[in-house]
């Protein structure tokens, strides 16, 4: 790990979409590194079980389960939070959604819905978090999670690959906003990665072995471990970033088709 193990001491973060694979790993992430999460999820028992394995470890964390597409719910994610540990310094807006389809035929509600939950719902997260930070004077951290698809074009993901190139001007232009209140924002551009979801397709590790120059898919690890280094106060200064965690994959760019 580029951070030590109470490099997050006194922080409080909030990283939804996190009942399993890469959110998950973030949550793990932090509270090792000293910090007290709330981990969001949609899914009820993935969010309560998540977070019952990280308290089991002996670590601070507690499940807030909901949608982040709601507004109302961001409120009430951010004021459950800092009712339960005293403040909030860190946000990791990991939820999203992946609607495949090809343009010609993508239906007007897929839109809209991948157009709430991943811009949408990051942008009002980070508006609410944002306020909670400036109330406190303490400074902290925001990082959005974009995609490979953000940066090069992905057969029937197209409205998704714009939600992602989206959140990455999203944390350039909250330099101009934030930056006076000591609040850093960036965003990760993970490529294929390992995780639950993913593995429901038996040849995703062969299939991006191949296709990645590093020789294999990423894993939750990595992009935690970049997620660690962007949202520690030791990286404050750096803002406006984003950071593509994909094995090379974007320099060459081969296609799964």
């Amino acid at each position: 790990m580029i951070v030590s193990g109470n490099a997050f001491k006194n922080e409080v973060a909030v990283v939804t979409g996190a009942g399993q694979g890469i959110g998950f790993e973030i949550a793990v992430q932090l509270c090792r590194n000293g910090a007290s999460v709330a981990l969001n999820d949609v899914d009820e028992n993935l969010a309560l079980h998540a977070a019952a394995a990280i308290a089991d470890q002996g670590y601070n964390c507690i499940a807030v389960p909901g949608d982040v597409s709601s507004p109302d719910f961001i409120q009430f994610l951010v004021k459950e939070t800092v009712e339960k540990f005293g403040k909030l310094t860190v946000a990791v807006a990991n939820a999203g959604i992946t609607l495949f389809g090809a343009f010609l035929d993508y239906p007007p509600e897929s839109l809209y819905k991948v157009l709430q939950l991943n811009l949408g719902g990051s942008f009002l997260l980070a508006q609410a978090v944002a306020k909670q930070i400036i109330k406190q004077n303490s400074g902290g951290s925001i990082l959005f999670m974009s995609s490979v698809t953000g940066h090069q074009a992905h057969k029937n993901l197209v409205a998704y690959g714009m939600t992602k190139a989206g959140l990455e001007m999203l944390a350039r232009g909250l330099v101009i906003e934030l930056s006076e209140h000591n609040i850093s924002v960036n965003a990760i551009a993970p490529g294929a990665t390992v995780t639950e979801r993913t593995m429901s397709d038996p040849d995703y590790d062969k299939t991006w072995s191949r296709l990645t120059p590093m020789g294999r898919p990423g894993t939750v690890q990595d992009v935690a471990n970049a997620a660690l280094f962007f949202t520690a106060p030791a990286s404050r200064h750096i803002t406006g970033q984003t950071l593509v965690v994909d094995g090379g994959w974007s320099s060459v760019s081969p296609s799964p088709y």
